[in-house]
């Protein structure tokens, strides 16, 4: 199966200020979207659910310490990438 990925207007703001200053790691997040189209529930994404102001939405691992989140519709194979940037800025 794959998972069709969207970009939130907003993502596509964060991700273009988060990669001016982090350009080493746009072949890490072409690699993690690539993985998400095959299949987001692989362990080594480290998906997991958010809670709070965040609930309904869920966290996937760039790096250690950076993170990508997203929504994830399995009815409709859609992910949509929400925020990016390093745990503290996306748990706010």
């Amino acid at each position: 199966m794959s998972y069709r990925v969207e970009r939130t207007l907003r993502f596509d703001r964060q991700a273009a200020h988060f990669f001016r200053k982090h350009r080493e790691l746009q072949p890490t997040f072409i690699r993690l979207v690539e993985d998400l189209q095959e299949n987001p529930f692989e362990p080594r994404l480290r998906l997991h659910q958010l809670g709070g102001e965040l609930t309904g939405t869920y966290g996937v691992s760039l790096t250690y310490k950076y993170r990508v989140i997203l929504t994830l519709v399995v009815t409709h194979e859609l992910v949509t990438l929400i925020d990016i940037g390093s745990h503290d800025e996306v748990y706010r």
